[in-house]
């Protein structure tokens, strides 16, 4: 079985859209495009260097328009998003001229591809896609990179609607930036709760 990681940059207020730049996605009039351009230091490098290694991956339509549009002219900072096969989930696309590039149709197919044998899949963007994959309790790790702002606006990572999942903190850093880098791994389904100071 492979597992699923979704990475993701939030802000205070959990907002996920455009982090990369004022033109990655405009949707719904969002003017703050690129908000992560400011918090880079040495420390974010070396962790990104590390995640962007070659994977395999699961992008919503709307995440892989812009990233086929961009990263195979940006091979030289990103050669794993090239290499790597890209599963993306689309009910109106069928083919791409990007190299490795497998669509899914359903949730359906997105679950045989998780009972596959095979290497770990990274979703990266695709705040939809996330979502469905929370609503149905797929998703093994959450890397989370959160930064000390709040847009107030914007495509978030969370939704109503998520399976109550535990996960367990295996790693965190915090830059000099102040960016807090998470790493949790999903422990299960049992939500303990209790009350405070009984």
């Amino acid at each position: 079985m492979r597992r699923i990681i979704v990475l993701s940059m939030i802000t205070l207020d959990g907002v996920m859209q455009a982090p990369g730049g004022p033109q990655e996605d405009t949707s719904g009039g969002f003017k703050y495009g690129g908000w992560t351009a400011p918090y880079g230091d040495e420390l974010f490098g070396k962790i990104m260097e590390e995640e962007l290694k070659p994977a395999d991956y699961i992008l919503g339509r709307k995440t892989f328009e812009i990233f086929s549009a961009y990263w195979p002219q940006h091979a030289d900072f990103w050669p794993g998003i090239n290499d790597g096969t890209k599963y993306v989930l689309s009910q109106t696309m069928e083919r791409s001229d990007w190299k490795n590039t497998i669509f899914l149709k359903s949730l359906a197919d997105i679950e045989k591809l998780k009972n596959s044998e095979g290497a770990d899949i990274q979703v990266w963007g695709s705040s939809k896609l996330i979502q469905l994959l929370l609503k149905h309790d797929l998703v093994d790790e959450l890397r989370i990179k959160i930064y000390p702002l709040i847009l107030g606006e914007g495509k978030k990572l969370f939704e109503n609607g998520a399976i109550p999942t535990a996960f367990t903190l295996t790693e965190s850093h915090v830059t000099s930036k102040g960016v807090i880098i998470t790493n949790y791994k999903r422990t299960g389904n049992d939500i303990k709760t209790g009350t405070v100071g009984a």
